[in-house]
């Protein structure tokens, strides 16, 4: 008799105290579940066999790059729902799903063990990041970290990006499009920056070259982006000379620790930052303190997430740091903020786009489904539904509020403490004052 799909909604259903909203089709052909809800669609017992070897988000990171677990129907809601389930209700709900000491988690173990069989796990799908070893954000370790993500083939993020080819939140208006809204989004930063020919701008973790082509182009800067990839120093070479711009742009493969060819008049550095770390956020303040002329300016673009109450307590998701961004760490902005006033600088503007990163990636969603076989041909099967799925939850996360992406403009103040900016706040290309 085929009933493992109502075997486990019932299983799970004694776990959490109450129903499914979720459809479960379990590799019998059996179902369970709401009619016309999203369907959890688990292909195999070795999905199972994960989940019991490593419970939690891991295991069901692992049978979803594996092919082992998939979600027929709208993918946004299927998260939506799972999310409400599990992730948001509460921090004494989510402890006690863990205990083996609790009577209702070994109650799931047995019947799942029973509906998987005894054998043993399969090895972890070969896009999951291998254990690192050494000190966390060397700069050994940093490099490694950013070709784990970026070298992935300049093909595959021109399918998810677009012709902008820029890795980070647009800025949108209400009936704007992906190119547009990444074009306004450099523009705003070279506004805020006030750069203007001549202007010396260093980019910290320059991508493909879309922002140093955009100020070299349109306002005349004089531009050093640095970048650990590679493949993405090669791709924005090519750009920079396909544009006629070599005479104004150079692209660096270089860790901006090793940056010592100040001062420049800005520094931009476009979600860059998430990949410095706690432990290195304050070096990285000085350091672009420290390359910035007096009176030059620093746009901070980088995610943030919602304060903990024990900040001791806050640790690095378990899928992103497998698959997506390995050692990568937010903060909230309070304390970026106040990091960078530490350092020295003044804070002279923070803007919230959250709203505007749900919009982005639901874009870059919607372009790696479009053109879904040749991505996998690209990169592997596992590799496009890393990014089909870390994309579509973190644009829920965005907008649910669990995280968010601020531009923060500070200032190296000049002799006798002066900014150099603008009286009315926001008035970017008013001429600037004291």
């Amino acid at each position: 008799m085929a009933d493992a799909a109502l075997r486990l909604t019932a299983l799970a259903e004694e776990l959490l105290g109450e129903r499914l909203p979720v459809r479960i089709r379990a590799w019998d052909g059996s179902e369970s579940g709401p009619p016309g809800a999203p369907v959890l669609v688990i292909h195999s017992r070795r999905a199972l066999r994960r989940l019991l070897w490593k419970p939690g988000e891991l295991g069901l990171a692992r049978a979803w790059v594996a092919g082992e677990l998939d979600i027929e129907g709208d993918l946004y809601a299927a998260l939506d729902l799972m999310a409400s389930l599990i992730w948001d209700r509460g921090g004494e709900a989510k402890d006690s799903v863990h205990p083996v000491r609790d009577p209702k988690v070994r109650a799931f173990a047995k019947g799942l063990l029973q509906l998987a069989g005894p054998w043993l796990p399969p090895p972890p799908p070969p896009e999951e990041v291998r254990r690192r070893t050494g000190t966390l954000h060397t700069k050994r370790r940093d490099k490694e970290a950013i070709s784990h993500h970026y070298d992935v083939g300049n093909d595959f993020y021109e399918l998810v990006l677009g012709p902008s080819m820029v890795y980070s939140c647009a800025y949108w208006e209400d009936d704007g499009n992906l190119e547009g809204a990444q074009r306004d989004k450099l523009d705003l930063v070279c506004r805020k920056l006030a750069l203007k020919e001549g202007d010396r701008l260093l980019d910290v973790g320059c991508g493909w070259g879309s922002m140093a082509i955009h100020a070299a182009r349109e306002y005349g800067a004089r531009v050093t982006g640095v970048t650990l990839s590679v493949e993405q120093a090669a791709y924005a070479r090519k750009r920079i000379a396909e544009e006629g711009l070599t005479d104004r742009i150079e692209i660096r493969v270089q860790d901006y620790r090793d940056v010592r060819d100040g001062p420049y008049d800005a520094i931009s550095s476009i979600g860059m930052a998430e990949h410095v770390g706690s432990v290195r956020f304050r070096e990285y303040a000085d350091d672009l303190y420290a390359l910035l002329k007096p009176g030059g300016r620093l746009l901070n673009h980088q995610i943030a997430r919602r304060p903990e109450k024990d900040e001791s307590a806050y640790h690095v998701d378990e899928f992103i740091d497998a698959y997506v961004f390995p050692d990568g760490e937010l903060a909230p902005v309070g304390r970026t903020v106040a990091t960078l006033e530490e350092a020295g600088f003044e804070a002279r503007d923070v803007e919230s786009i959250r709203e505007h990163y749900a919009l982005t990636l639901r874009s870059w969603v919607a372009n790696l489904e479009k053109n879904w076989d040749r991505a996998v041909r690209m990169t592997s099967p596992g590799r496009a539904r890393v990014w089909r799925l870390y994309m579509a939850a973190s644009a829920l996360s965005f907008e649910r509020n669990k995280i968010g992406v601020n531009q923060i403009l500070v200032v190296r103040p000049a002799e006798g403490g002066a900014a150099r900016m603008p009286l009315r706040a926001r008035d970017w290309t008013a001429s600037a004052t004291g």
